[in-house]
């Protein structure tokens, strides 16, 4: 991407738009085009039809998405395939008509398959039945996936897609019903040490393995790959370690200074048991993660209290 390119980042509001937004202005880009969910109906598609005739961006980070933890998507699938189906539907047809030069279609690591082997290499892509609890979700990235592939084979579109690991950091949503894990642990546990409480309750058994990459780490990626990498393949955007949920809990208790009991309730759902990505494409293209789990927690829980406290 030349300095003064025209950039659009659809869903510049979002974890991680916002921090795609932060990364290209710290690298001197300053034609980015944003529009909030007011201003601009990613799901309508003559609105978004007539902005990339106005607009007529050149290069596209697509990381606009309904996104939720386990309970959201489990509760809600009908509104996470139908809003990303027609988010995603509507910015690559658009993209296609106006000549957009470059896309790059931000997936989700929930998109291989519930027992696939471990660490997740690309080539597992539907090779077997995905994780109940967020496949609506899962379908939809997917099919994103596969649209940008058809688009490369049918117009020769420089259209990519990139599947990060689970996500943290500034600007998180930290619900504790609908947001991922780690922010929902973080806000648990601040309020927990806040009141005094004598324990926490972790739902499920604590044993499901996760990998966690800082929001910022990603958005580093996201720049290094829209300059570096032009394929029909997906890769993966991870750190390649993980931890336990009972592991990162008594990160959690220890960052935020509680000191009481942590219960698990094995009546609500683990998720896929183990779920690290296998990064080694990304790693031998010459990116690395830079930030580690507990400084990226520490850093996230500091803006945390500046901004939800």
């Amino acid at each position: 991407m030349d300095i003064n390119s025209k950039i659009y980042v659809a869903g510049s509001r979002g974890l991680v738009g916002s921090a795609i937004v932060r990364k290209l202005r710290a690298e001197g880009y300053n034609n980015i085009i944003e529009r909030t969910r007011q201003q601009l109906n990613l799901r309508n598609q003559v609105l978004v039809d007539e902005f990339f005739r106005a607009e007529r961006p050149e290069y596209v980070f697509l990381a606009a998405a309904k996104v939720g933890g386990i309970h959201a998507n489990n509760t809600y699938p009908a509104d996470f395939i139908y809003d990303n189906l027609l988010i995603q539907n509507n910015v690559i047809q658009a993209a296609h008509q106006y000549h957009t030069r470059k896309l790059m279609f931000l997936g989700s690591s929930c998109i291989y398959p519930k027992l696939a082997p471990q660490p997740l290499k690309e080539e597992y892509l539907l090779t077997g039945e995905l994780e109940p609890t967020n496949e609506a979700y899962a379908i939809a990235k997917i099919a994103g996936i596969k649209m940008c592939q058809a688009y490369r084979q049918q117009y020769s579109k420089d259209f990519i897609s990139v599947m990060p690991t689970n996500l943290y950091g500034i600007n998180d949503n930290f619900d504790l019903e609908n947001s991922h894990v780690l922010p929902a642990l973080l806000r648990k546990f601040h309020e927990a040490k806040e009141q005094g409480s004598k324990c926490v309750t972790v739902w499920g058994s604590g044993k499901p393995r996760r990998e966690f990459l800082h929001v910022d780490d990603l958005a580093d990626a996201c720049y290094f790959l829209m300059n570096h990498y032009s394929d029909r393949e997906i890769i993966n955007i991870g750190t390649g370690s993980d931890v336990t949920i009972a592991e990162l809990s008594s990160m959690m208790a220890d960052i935020t200074g509680f000191s009481g009991e942590i219960v698990y309730d094995a009546s609500k759902p683990d998720g896929t048991p183990v779920k690290r990505l296998d990064v080694s494409k990304l790693n031998i293209l010459g990116w690395q993660a830079k930030t580690s789990l507990r400084k990226g927690i520490e850093q996230t829980y500091a803006w945390f209290k500046e901004h939800y406290c």
